[in-house]
């Protein structure tokens, strides 16, 4: 089996890209992808641990992608994530050092590198204004505490919530989120996206492989996604994670038939956190509901 949704330290994952590696080596995994929020800084780290752990890896990223969806919940309305890989820059154990020098440094000089930095400084100043925001509702946390908690990769909201937690503004990261840091929470500042048009446009320049994250965050039902995904494709998109822990089994078969009857591939991945997700194993996903067979990264090479 493998894992094609996995986050770490470079975005909001507890476990650095080695550890990651390691870890899937571990569980006896086939091959993984890292796909961290709109970055690529874990997965030089993670393609140089590969031959020393022998698991091959999949660079990618997950992108935030502009999109308003019918509420999930009152105030939440759904979202929509771009999953984007590399088969060509798939790192083998076998690979010398040279060859995973090429395909790093191949990486690094895309135009979604460049793209992602830009958003990356962007961001910088959304955290700021998240502190500006709990200072004024009375909340004395600093940027710098946050910051340490990321462990030096891309600090994100569940870092803020660890602060806020520690510090006994809430009992748990889950009334962090409800009441400060969700969409509609007290101090929530929105992402700068992305469109969808420009995330699949990127990728495609590149010989890259869009696939639409998570259908379930969308908020839509059957009809509307799938002619959603009918527009999409025309669009670029190549392929949809029906794979996913928080999708039914029978959320998942209807998914399975949509990309059948719209030839799109069929991913799957955990979204792995690490101790952000606590209940969300490696590989396995919730409880022991998923498993990617190995098969889906040749569909992902056919389509570049």
């Amino acid at each position: 089996m493998i894992d094609l949704h996995i986050h770490t330290t470079a975005s909001d994952g507890t476990l650095s890209p080695g550890q990651v590696v390691t870890e899937a080596a571990k569980a006896g995994l086939g091959a993984i992808a890292i796909t961290d929020h709109d970055t690529l800084d874990g997965v030089e780290e993670a393609c140089r641990a590969v031959r020393s752990n022998g698991v091959p890896v999949l660079p990618g990223l997950e992108i935030s992608v502009e999109f308003r969806g019918p509420n999930l919940e009152p105030g939440k309305p759904g979202w929509m994530h771009l999953l984007v890989y590399w088969p060509g820059l798939l790192v083998y154990p076998g690979d010398g050092e040279k060859s995973v020098d090429a395909k790093i440094r191949a990486l690094n000089e895309k135009e979604t590198a460049r793209t992602m930095n830009e958003l990356k400084q962007w961001r910088l100043g959304r955290n700021q204004k998240i502190i500006d925001k709990l200072n004024n509702l009375g909340i004395k946390i600093s940027l710098d505490e946050v910051v340490a908690k990321s462990g030096g990769g891309q600090v994100g909201r569940p870092h803020f919530a660890s602060v806020l937690v520690n510090k006994g503004y809430v009992r748990n990261r889950q009334e962090a989120f409800d009441n400060y840091l969700a969409k509609g929470g007290a101090a929530y500042v929105d992402k700068k996206r992305l469109s969808l048009e420009q995330a699949l446009d990127l990728a495609l320049s590149e010989h890259a492989v869009p696939v639409l994250a998570h259908p379930v965050s969308l908020g839509l039902g059957d009809d509307d996604l799938r002619a959603g995904l009918a527009s999409w494709k025309r669009a670029g998109l190549k392929g949809l994670e029906a794979m996913y822990p928080e999708h039914t089994m029978d959320y998942t078969m209807r998914l399975l038939g949509m990309a059948r009857a719209l030839e799109l591939v069929a991913t799957g991945g955990s979204d792995f956190h690490g101790q952000n997700k606590p209940a969300i194993m490696l590989g396995s996903g919730r409880n022991h509901n998923l498993a990617v067979p190995e098969n889906v990264l040749k569909d992902l090479e056919d389509c570049v």
